[in-house]
């Protein structure tokens, strides 16, 4: 019977005693190394110097094309400068910023995980292509909503504190 589902190969898995010492001789079944043609790939960092200025790019790149890494960028400045007006401690800024690291890292990946799909799909669409984007973008939205919460059970006090002392004063 056909499935039209691409047949597979089952092969069975077979588990050798481990000796105590490891050999260093290269089975005769395994695959010979061959040395990566490295000409046509980007080149390597030659120093960590560089390896920040291919860093700092990305970031770069991030901030300048993607409308959303802005937005997190910006909501979670505020969240930090806002912690720093309302004294929070060191401690739970740090929680604050760590969550809005965590945020823009998400992007990051985001950003490059659909930079790779379309490299690779170009200009076709794929079910496979959009379960990736799809899913990264769900990484993003799911620490984008952790975010929120963190900053808003720790903001959220002390901001309506402010305002009920403030409105108080005033009355």
């Amino acid at each position: 019977m056909t499935t039209g589902l691409p047949s597979t190969t089952v092969v069975p898995l077979t588990f050798l005693p481990m000796s105590q010492e490891l050999s260093t001789e290269t089975p005769p079944h395994a695959p010979k190394l061959v040395k990566p043609n490295r000409e046509l790939s980007w080149q390597i960092a030659s120093s960590l110097v560089v390896s920040f200025k291919y860093a700092w790019a990305g970031l770069s790149y991030a901030f300048q094309t993607q409308r959303n890494f802005r937005i997190h960028l910006f909501v979670g400045l505020v969240a930090i400068a806002l912690s720093i007006f309302l004294k929070l401690s060191a401690v739970e800024i740090a929680i604050i910023g760590l969550t809005t690291g965590a945020v823009l890292t998400m992007e990051l990946l985001n950003t490059a995980i659909e930079s790779v799909v379309d490299l690779t799909v170009k200009q076709n669409y794929h079910d496979l292509a959009r379960i990736a984007k799809d899913c990264a973008a769900g990484a993003v939205l799911v620490s984008a909503m952790a975010s929120l919460l963190v900053a808003g059970s720790l903001l959220l006090p002390p901001l309506l504190e402010l305002i009920q002392t403030t409105l108080a004063q005033h009355s």
